[in-house]
């Protein structure tokens, strides 16, 4: 191992252990191998603007990491994620990894994005990640979790994903600063039942997550 990797594994650990997780060497692997995959496959397609492994492992790995407590704690048994507007597979990919019980779709419009998430999946081994080229509004199915990472407003993300949401299912939009105008705009079909403030290890910006649910009547 190069110095190099073994600076990002440990960075990488650190990380997981500071956001309450716990890893196994095999799973470290796979967020390595696929952090290594986004910057392979960006001298080609562009998948994301960063080319740095340290702003991927920061930017990409470590903030996605972050929501993986907290989807734990609101949802601990198996079920389906659908990931909207995955682009690179974030978070989607790295819930894949961490979460093996649960079947994680990646959507995007972009066929190039999906094309490597299904990469992704069969070098990486993760039966349970899927990428799905489609526009949301014309996807199908039911999912437990809708998750987006600065995909749209929240309005917008609701108005595309509602009839993908499984009966007492939840939206998990990632955002930056707390979005109050856009909590403001949401239908009053929608509550908002936990703004979730986030601490991204090696990362000096607000995160947080806004959970969202249907209504009931």
């Amino acid at each position: 191992m190069t110095d190099s990797l073994a600076a990002q594994r440990s960075a990488l650990e650190q990380g997981a252990l500071a956001l309450g997780l716990s890893p196994d060497a095999a799973q470290i692997d796979r967020l390595l191998a696929y952090g290594a995959l986004i910057l392979k496959w960006n001298k080609v397609y562009n998948l994301t603007a960063l080319r740095d492994p340290a702003a991927v492992l920061t930017h990409h790995l470590l903030d996605s990491l972050a929501v993986v407590t907290p989807l734990t704690r609101e949802r601990p048994g198996a079920g389906r994620l659908l990931d909207v507007g995955a682009g690179a597979g974030l978070p989607g990919v790295v819930i894949a990894i961490l979460r093996p019980d649960i079947e994680v779709h990646c959507l995007d419009a972009v066929a190039k994005k999906m094309a490597f998430v299904q990469q992704v999946a069969g070098e990486l081994k993760l039966p349970n990640l899927r990428g799905v080229h489609a526009r949301v509004e014309s996807h199908g199915g039911a999912y437990d979790v809708i998750s987006s990472r600065a995909f749209a407003t929240l309005a917008d993300f609701i108005h595309g994903s509602a009839h993908l949401l499984a009966p007492g299912g939840a939206w998990m939009a990632m955002k930056g600063r707390q979005p109050d105008a856009e909590m403001a705009e949401l239908p009053a079909s929608v509550e908002v039942f936990h703004v979730e403030q986030l601490a991204v290890p090696g990362l000096d910006a607000e995160r947080c997550i806004v959970w969202m649910r249907a209504r009931q009547a």
